[in-house]
């Protein structure tokens, strides 16, 4: 009940314009640097918002955490001034969002169904230009942490590699 209480003030607050956001939010404050380009954020929230169900969470709501997290990024190249790169930041952000969740879930049904959202829904091929390659960095090393199957696959000095290959290099 406190997270849903604690998402709806995000989406309202989300839904605002920056000048009106109450004061002593740091990471409101933060956005306002997005300039207008925080509604995208409210699809975030309400992927978190479906995370809150009982388990085993359905389909629909993994997948709409995933759409929620890819939206995000995707208003992130808007705020970047990247707007062409949007489609390439949103497949990014669902790539990471479901790898994510694959090793975090502890529930057997729902990782055996992100599982096949991650075959669904891969990111290989997908290039950005060097202001949203952290986005590639983030999807690479969640894709090695499921790989590997625990932490290593995204604390090893391999992973370090990648991650500079990645994010200097952008494949």
């Amino acid at each position: 009940m406190m997270a849903q209480l604690r998402l709806a003030w995000w989406r309202e607050s989300l839904g605002q314009p920056a000048e009106q956001w109450p004061q002593g939010e740091p990471l409101l404050a933060l956005l306002k640097s997005w300039n207008g380009h925080h509604g995208g954020l409210s699809a975030l929230v309400d992927g978190w918002e479906n995370m809150t169900g009982p388990a085993p969470l359905p389909r629909t709501a993994l997948e709409a955490m995933a759409q929620g997290r890819g939206e995000a990024c995707a208003a992130l190249a808007d705020a970047l001034g990247r707007s062409s790169e949007r489609d390439a930041a949103l497949v990014l952000g669902r790539a990471w969002a479901l790898n994510d969740l694959a090793m975090r879930l502890g529930h057997g049904a729902e990782r055996e169904t992100v599982l096949e959202l991650v075959r669904a829904y891969p990111a290989s091929g997908v290039r950005v230009s060097r202001a949203l390659r952290p986005l590639m960095v983030l999807q690479g090393l969640a894709a090695r942490r499921l790989a590997k199957g625990d932490e290593t696959g995204a604390t090893s000095p391999a992973a370090l590699l990648k991650a500079m290959r990645l994010g200097l290099l952008g494949f």
